[in-house]
């Protein structure tokens, strides 16, 4: 495999890791953002779908992201009759964001970012040794 498209399956990896952790700490952030006014929607949990990608010009399978959507589980609800949000029976709509699921996210995309960061950093050094070679 070719050193410059070794990079460049790397960074397409980095770019789709760090626009899912962008979107698990967006999640995280506003896991506690209810809406104003009774009837009114809470924050929705967005999620991320990837899809490969054949990039012509390297010849290469790469990953993007296809979308950034929503989740469309149900709300769930807390009873807290003082809140502006809160229905007839004292119910409030919270946001459908689950923590732990947010920080296996957040985990998983870490990881997969730092393999592809140790893919970019392996192969820059085979070719800094390579240059080094030719003098």
């Amino acid at each position: 495999m070719d050193l410059d498209r070794a990079l460049s399956i790397s960074a397409a990896g980095m770019a789709a890791q760090s626009t899912r952790l962008r979107v698990v700490a967006e999640n995280i952030a506003n896991r506690d953002s209810t809406g104003q006014s009774p009837g009114a929607d809470p924050y929705r949990r967005k999620t991320v779908t990837f899809a490969s990608r054949l990039d012509r010009e390297l010849g290469a399978e790469t990953v993007r992201v296809a979308r950034i959507g929503r989740d469309s589980r149900d709300f769930p609800e807390r009873f807290e009759p003082d809140h502006p949000a809160a229905n007839g029976n004292g119910y409030v709509r919270t946001p459908n964001v689950d923590s732990v699921v947010e920080n296996m996210d957040m985990r998983e995309a870490n990881r997969s970012y730092s393999a592809n960061l140790a893919v970019l950093e392996t192969t820059r050094g085979m070719l800094m040794r390579a240059i080094e070679a030719l003098r």
